[in-house]
């Protein structure tokens, strides 16, 4: 059973709780974090104890549950942030508007709610790469990107990000050259992060709808790169 993603799911409603591990990493972390604030050890137990017993009751449904987990974290957040950027690089206007007030470009695509106020968009350039971290908890956009990932909440990432930023995006799989400037960005519960990805040569002529497609969750973050074939791609 997928306790670490289930239990993160009760974040929403007043408990969290998360394991996970960076990349090619053997050591694993298990952190709980909400505004900052470290929950008692025993409510993550409580917590798995009453999603076994409702299971157990053939109260809940796993698969459901697990179907619910994966639209906030995969679909429904991410969606939504992905159309933010497509947006903005489909019109210049949006984008000085997004970088300028991002609360208020943001909402204008009717993306708002609990943990995205006060957003602050970063842009990518061919000089400059941002990523974003929560070096205390798990500070996260969701209306924006739905929820955190596990990794993004480990101890092993809150901590390398900051001290070892070129080091973590190379396992992610992201090349940065020497010659650009890498700015870790570091969220809060008052101030939350998106990150403008560039824009792939190649998508001159795309629409909207298109190039959201090809936006993934961790270019939003920081620690990818959009490119033509990414997950919706037309090949």
């Amino acid at each position: 059973m997928d306790t670490t993603r289930r239990g993160f799911l009760t974040t929403a409603v007043g408990a969290a709780a998360g394991a996970t591990v960076l990349p090619n990493q053997a050591q694993q972390a298990t952190e709980a974090a909400h505004d900052h604030q470290a929950l008692p050890s025993d409510l993550t137990l409580r917590v798995k104890s009453l999603e076994s017993l409702l299971v157990e009751k053939g109260l809940v449904d796993p698969a459901a549950l697990d179907a619910l987990v994966d639209t906030f974290e995969n679909k429904v957040g991410p969606r939504n942030g992905a159309r933010v950027v497509a947006k903005a690089w489909s019109d210049p206007t949006y984008k000085r508007r997004l970088l300028a007030d991002a609360d208020a470009a943001i909402a204008e695509l009717g993306y708002t709610g609990q943990q995205g106020e006060h957003m602050i968009v970063v842009e990518n350039t061919p000089t400059v790469h941002h990523m974003v971290v929560c070096t205390l908890c798990s500070c996260y956009p969701w209306p924006t990107l739905g929820l955190p990932p596990v990794w993004y909440k480990s101890a092993p990432y809150r901590s390398r990000a900051v001290i070892d930023p070129r080091g973590v995006l190379d396992e992610f799989g992201v090349q940065v050259g020497e010659d650009v400037e890498v700015r870790v960005w570091d969220s809060t519960a008052e101030i939350r992060y998106l990150v403008l990805p560039e824009r792939p040569v190649g998508t001159e002529g795309m629409s909207e709808d298109a190039l959201a497609e090809l936006v993934t969750r961790d270019s939003m973050i920081g620690v990818g790169k959009v490119t033509l074939d990414g997950p919706g791609a037309i090949r």
